[in-house]
């Protein structure tokens, strides 16, 4: 299987307003007040994505502020300088597409998207969100009220709440541990003022990564750029890494809870994004629980019977990232099922990984990556997400190849790397 290759070539282009580069159909460029846009040109579809990415999120926060981030993004977008939140989501879909806003855990995004013929207007509305937003008081209570009521769905669902926990129990200290939607008691304390306070840390040129996906023209773009987000200040404060590093528990914690279904979460710490191991970890997940071929499904699933829902979660973090080992199953098998979990990962341990197996996994992660970039809202979010996250914002052609070269012996190296002192969450229905 081909996979089509971003970068072709590097050109680079000395402007008296900006620097850039341009690589295939992507073109980077640093505006004179230090934001960074990536264009990426895409004739095929008649549409156009935006993404507006802050190096910000819970990974920024800490047991006092957690939620702060996402509680900012999903009000910014309930009125600006020009718009009420109503009339910015008409004006959106006026020029076929919409705007919305959200804090994650590696970054906050501004997202929109419109009729390629529409991309001017579109990134004036990004623009007027980055730069204008009023934080209006009844929206701000609004917002709080609904996300409380997340919080409060999450904490009853019993697999978000067994994650959640693990999490907890696996990142310790570190910021990594605190939920994305907060904590109920910050964001029940949470004042207008100090989500602007937050905003203007966020909303700097150096902090921001602005790209654009579509049947655009890149230099056009850049001086559209240049002009609508002329006014967004630089410098402050730059943002680092958490000071504290992870502390995972190594224990196993058992929970009873009002549920159908019992779940059984093992989990480790694994490499984030920048790391040498990171492919071969990606490899060792999908080779495990990625399809009905991996050994979760076809071991526990399929020969023991033992799991209603099954699979290993490697989420992409800039720091450590979770390696997550996961099953569902009734009350009377949970014994049976923790077993068979642990049994599979101390086996790839122990005996390693063949190499069919592994050209299986590599071509599940490489099929999962070509089918994840599809759409230009897509594209738009992988380049700032991954030139925020410090890695390039050609990342994932790197990716691809560093996938197609990972061999069993390396699947085998990071299974004993990794794959030790579980940290476990049993989740069990109330009897």
């Amino acid at each position: 299987m081909r996979f089509p290759l971003l970068v072709v070539g590097l050109l680079v282009l000395v402007l008296t307003e900006a620097t850039s580069a341009q690589t295939g159909n992507v073109s980077r460029y640093t505006l004179p007040n230090g934001l960074r846009l990536l264009v990426r040109e895409d004739s095929s579809a008649g549409v156009v994505a935006v993404s507006l990415q802050s190096r910000a999120g819970s990974r920024f926060e800490t047991p006092e502020t957690a939620g702060i981030t996402n509680f900012l993004q999903r009000t910014t977008v309930r009125g600006t300088a020009h718009f009420t939140g109503t009339r910015l989501a008409d004006a959106a879909e006026r020029l076929g597409g919409n705007i919305d806003a959200s804090g994650d855990i590696d970054f906050a995004e501004i997202s929109a998207r419109a009729l390629a013929r529409n991309w001017e207007a579109l990134l004036g509305l990004v623009a007027e969100v980055a730069l204008t937003p009023t934080l209006p008081a009844a929206e701000v209570d609004r917002e709080r009220r609904l996300i409380l009521s997340q919080i409060q769905t999450r904490g009853d669902n019993p697999f978000p709440l067994a994650f959640d926990t693990l999490l907890t129990d696996l990142y310790g200290p570190h910021p990594y541990a605190l939920p994305n939607l907060g904590h109920r008691a910050v964001v029940e304390r949470l004042t207008r003022e100090e989500l602007l306070a937050h905003y203007h840390a966020l909303y700097r040129a150096d902090r921001l990564v602005l790209a654009v996906s579509g049947r655009v023209e890149h230099d056009r773009v850049r001086r559209a750029a240049e002009r609508l987000f002329a006014k967004l200040p630089g410098g402050g404060t730059p943002s680092t890494d958490p000071a504290v590093a992870p502390v995972p528990s190594a224990q196993r914690r058992v929970m009873e809870r009002a549920a159908q279904q019992a779940q059984v979460l093992v989990g480790y710490l694994g490499p984030g994004v920048g790391d040498a191991d990171y492919a071969a970890v990606k490899v060792m997940s999908a080779l495990l629980g990625g399809g009905m071929s991996g050994r979760f499904f076809t071991e526990l699933r399929d020969v023991q019977g033992l799991a209603y829902s099954l699979g290993v979660m490697n989420p992409a973090r800039i720091g450590p990232a979770p390696i997550v080992a996961y099953l569902g199953t009734v009350r009377a098998s949970a014994a049976a099922a923790e077993a068979g979990v642990i049994q599979q990962l101390e086996r790839i341990r122990t005996e390693g990984a063949t190499d069919d197996e592994v050209a299986r996994a590599r071509a599940y992660q490489l099929g999962v990556l070509a089918m994840d970039r599809r759409t230009n809202a897509r594209h738009a979010w992988y380049l700032a997400f991954y030139e925020q996250a410090g890695v390039g914002w050609d990342f994932p052609d790197r990716y691809a190849r560093a996938l197609a070269a990972v061999t069993a012996a390396d699947v085998t190296a990071v299974a004993r790397r990794y794959l030790v002192r579980p940290t476990s969450v049993i989740l069990l229905p109330r009897e």
